[in-house]
């Protein structure tokens, strides 16, 4: 049996934001607000990732809230492109004993030529032993080929509630697969972006790991988590060469593989909760997505069969 590694062991689940802003750079909520709202939610952990701002701190230290240190950092591409094009990065950091970045750290903007130029910038943070993430690629105007070689990165946005909400774009994992299938091993994380408050608490990952920073950070970058928009996923795995998933009741649940199109289970009254599926021979990697009654998703990372 090859398990997906979020659904190892008998820990709970922990509830986490990667991607929020605040006040300290062009969110509308303040900090505490923000924490607050997302502890209310149910959240176990976040990071405030204002832009170019680096953050350790918890402003509402009596709700519990577990913060990961992290900031976003971006470029604008140059080239006479009339319009948003960008590169945008999560950076999730370690503790600040261990990491050399300091509170309320600001970074300088800039411009790229394009993404080798750029990989000089996340070559920086993870010399800095940040965690990267790529973010919104259909929102930044960056296809598959504009971002495909930046090395480094544990994971890319496959939703962001932000863009979904007023630009209808990042909705369900644009481009991953296109990485996927060229062999990169990188993981999908649903997040927020959230800038007015409407936007927060409507995507987030369930992580497999201790209520730690260095497990949680760990956990992410072993791809031990799922990502959903409310959906539930129990257990993802393949036995004798068949991929099986369980899940809260969900209307739709489709494996997708890169190389065959993998089988939609349909239920009008959103009482799916198993779905199977027997792999072709020679597939890189499967991986599953279901759409509950409501029209939200959730998606499991992938299992790599190579």
């Amino acid at each position: 049996m090859l398990r997906q590694s979020a659904f190892t062991g008998d820990r709970p689940l922990l509830k986490g934001a990667l991607h929020c802003h605040t006040t300290r750079s062009d969110g509308k909520g303040t900090p505490e607000e923000v924490i607050r709202l997302h502890r209310s939610h149910g959240y176990d952990f976040m990071a405030l990732t204002d832009h170019r701002k680096y953050n350790y701190e918890n402003f509402a230290p009596d709700t519990g809230m577990l913060i990961l240190p992290g900031m976003e950092m971006d470029r604008n591409l140059s080239g006479g492109f009339a319009g948003v094009h960008c590169f945008h990065t999560v950076a999730l950091g370690r503790p600040k004993e261990e990491n050399p970045y300091q509170q309320d750290q600001v970074f300088a903007p800039g411009t790229v030529r394009d993404q080798f130029e750029y990989q000089a910038v996340l070559d920086e943070l993870h010399a800095a032993r940040q965690l990267t993430i790529y973010c919104h690629p259909e929102w930044s105007n960056t296809p598959a080929r504009e971002f495909d070689q930046l090395r480094g990165n544990f994971a890319m946005e496959i939703w962001n509630s932000g863009c979904a909400l007023e630009n209808d774009l990042d909705t369900n994992a644009a481009y991953w697969d296109e990485l996927l299938m060229q062999g990169q091993r990188i993981w999908g994380a649903a997040t927020d972006d959230g800038h007015g408050m409407e936007q927060h608490c409507l995507g987030w990952v369930r992580v497999n790991a201790d209520r730690d920073v260095r497990s949680i950070l760990s956990a992410l970058e072993r791809g031990a988590f799922y990502s959903s928009c409310g959906p539930e996923i129990y257990d993802f795995y393949v036995e004798d060469g068949v991929a099986v998933v369980e899940c809260s009741p969900c209307a739709e649940i489709t494996f997708r593989t890169g190389q065959y199109p993998g089988p939609r289970l349909h239920a009008a009254d959103a009482s799916l909760t198993r779905h199977t599926f027997r792999l072709p021979e020679g597939l890189r990697y499967v991986r599953v997505t279901m759409k509950d009654g409501q029209g939200r998703r959730a998606w499991s990372n992938p299992l790599f069969l190579q």
